[in-house]
């Protein structure tokens, strides 16, 4: 049998999601043909081999567990796995592929990425590159422009810059864009730090409070319509998923409205097969521009006042929660979670 790595956790704002995500994860590996190797990165950023209870992960209990190592990922190439630093000595572990269930800052922006192409190993997901653009939403944007994707109307700015010009920039935004505005931070995932500006004033209240997270922003036009998402599996030869629909409890899909709230989930999407078909082929076009492999759950708008599909967002490490949409989605279209686990695993070694 192959050894499978889960990474969780993580010295980011999404660190508990991450956990969470992992709990669902390590519950649905094919047991018949992985042996399941836990690693656990604390929101301080330490690094520990875990041997505890799965249910442990959500809400951080692991960490107490009193079945933690510390350890580290090698970056030679020929160890191939873990090194372990027990009180007896150093212990190594071979590892076939990894899967690391690491959402935003430190997990889905490149960086592990890069340590996991110097440890050799094959991993899922998005190489450095792509993950780190696709990371990025002015990045992703500029890239979604160039390749003729249609999307809202945007800019962005660093905090040094909007320090320097804050009237005059917050007159474009207004002019360019209109009101209610979407202020996101640039490098966030699980829509931590987004807020809806509806004039000047909430503008800037929502400005200050995304630069909490990151030191560049995004400002979008509001689209008014419906949110979907599609999720996108394979590597050269990619296949969608039937397209999912969000009904937001909130005014917006925000971190409260995904994971603890009620919000409505559509499966499939309130859509006619001909603008679901569309949804599918352009999620396919945004996964081969922004040079996605593996995975990733592609985020559009249908506009409501004429059915014109907008890009939104790529996430190239999507939930895995109970409630996520990319296995649920899956699901819906034929491949149940052990199975899509199995096939990612397998893709991340074709890689």
């Amino acid at each position: 049998m192959r050894t499978v790595l889960v990474i969780f956790g993580s010295a980011s704002s999404e660190h508990d999601v991450s956990c969470v995500s992992a709990c669902s994860v390590i519950k649905n590996i094919p047991a018949d043909k992985y042996n399941t190797v836990m690693l656990g990165i604390t929101k301080e950023g330490k690094w520990y081999l875990y041997e505890g209870d799965v249910d442990l992960l959500p809400e951080d209990k692991w960490v107490d567990s009193g079945k933690i190592t510390p350890a580290i990922l090698s970056p030679d190439s020929n160890d191939r796995g873990l090194i372990v630093f027990e009180e007896t000595g150093v212990r190594k572990i071979k590892i076939d592929v990894v899967f690391p269930v690491l959402h935003g800052r430190n997990g889905e922006d490149g960086t592990i990425q890069g340590l996991l192409e110097l440890s050799g190993i094959p991993y899922v997901g998005c190489r450095v590159l792509s993950s780190a653009v696709c990371m990025d939403k002015a990045f992703a944007n500029a890239m979604a422009d160039y390749a003729g994707i249609k999307q809202a109307k945007w800019l962005s700015i660093k905090k040094s810059e909007y320090n320097k010009t804050k009237s005059e920039f917050l007159e474009k935004c207004a002019s360019y864009l209109g009101f209610p505005i979407f202020v996101k931070p640039a490098n966030a995932g699980s829509s931590v730090g987004i807020s809806k500006a509806k004039d000047l004033p909430s503008l800037e209240k929502a400005i200050d409070a995304a630069f909490v997270h990151d030191s560049k922003l995004v400002f979008e036009e509001a689209i008014i319509g419906s949110e979907v998402e599609c999720a996108v599996l394979g590597n050269d030869e990619p296949v969608a998923s039937c397209v999912g629909e969000i009904a937001p409890c909130n005014e917006f899909y925000d971190y409260e409205a995904k994971y603890q709230a009620d919000s409505g989930l559509f499966i499939p999407a309130r859509l006619n097969e001909e603008k679901s078909e569309q949804v599918r082929s352009e999620a396919i076009k945004v996964y081969k521009a922004l040079d996605c492999r593996g995975l990733s759950r592609c985020d559009f708008f249908v506009r409501e006042d004429n059915g014109e599909v907008y890009f939104n967002e790529v996430n190239t490490i999507p939930g895995f929660t109970s409630i996520s949409m990319y296995p649920k989605l899956f699901g819906a279209s034929g491949v149940e979670y052990g199975e899509l686990l199995d096939r990612l695993f397998n893709l991340a070694e074709e890689k």
